[in-house]
């Protein structure tokens, strides 16, 4: 690897945001609307928490801490998550409308990655992605039932999306080393990942009821990829780490 460096600030991205979102997820099981949507939230929280590990695994093996190191025993600053994935759960449509917008972005981008010039990266590319397939599903699924249901669902839908929006962009924020991770063939980049991820969204929004706001309008939310966070990432992130931190050197 050309630069070393490169990856591992992609791989910290990437990692953070699936445990940060899995561990929202998680926030479901007991509480979903439906039985159905407590499980698929759970499963889908299950995935993602998963993935992290398998991505904080890959960044062990380039020198970097044990993922339950990593995981519990940073700091919100530390943190290279996007600040969509940090925001309290809400209600079921903000939650819907999150899982939409990230679910979508993530299964494009490890469609993508799966030509990752890092093999051990292009491999757990292809297992991540086959997974997201059925996040996605779900996702487009229940916008598209609730985005043609009651005006109730559809306004209370389409006020998620547009709260949602400019902090969605911030997935696509490019941190200090994107040069360095396109030419050296990590990822194709974020331009070309948002601009395949906006045609998508729209796509499914068009058989609803739904609007899409007007994309030139949008102030992103960004800051998330180089360590600034909303007030909700610290409280949560004590909560994660509270046991392991009890004694990190504990084994069960």
């Amino acid at each position: 690897m050309d630069n070393e460096n490169a990856l591992k600030e992609f791989l910290y991205k990437l990692a953070d945001d699936q445990l940060i979102l899995g561990h929202r997820n998680s926030e479901w099981t007991g509480f979903g609307p439906l039985l159905e949507e407590d499980i698929a939230f759970s499963s889908m929280a299950q995935d993602k928490i998963g993935h992290s590990h398998a991505l904080y695994q890959l960044l062990h093996q380039l020198g970097e801490p044990e993922p339950d190191t990593i995981a519990f025993m940073r700091s919100a600053e530390q943190f290279r998550n996007c600040q969509l994935v940090e925001l309290p759960n809400g209600e079921y449509d903000f939650s819907l409308i999150r899982h939409f917008l990230y679910d979508h972005a993530e299964a494009l981008r490890f469609n993508l990655l799966q030509g990752s010039s890092v093999e051990e990266l292009a491999n757990l590319a292809k297992k991540i992605s086959g997974e997201l397939r059925y996040h996605t599903l779900h996702a487009t699924t229940w916008v598209k039932k609730l985005g043609n249901a009651t005006e109730e669902s559809v306004s209370r839908l389409q006020k998620a999306l547009e709260y949602a929006l400019p902090y969605s962009f911030g997935m696509f924020e490019k941190t200090p080393l994107e040069n360095e991770i396109i030419s050296t063939g990590i990822f194709s980049g974020e331009d070309a990942l948002q601009a395949s991820w906006i045609e998508k969204i729209e796509g499914v929004l068009e058989d609803t009821r739904l609007i899409m706001p007007d994309l030139r309008k949008i102030q992103p939310i960004t800051g998330g990829r180089t360590g600034r966070h909303t007030e909700y990432l610290q409280p949560l992130l004590d909560e994660m780490g509270e046991v392991f931190r009890i004694d990190p050197g504990a084994e069960w």
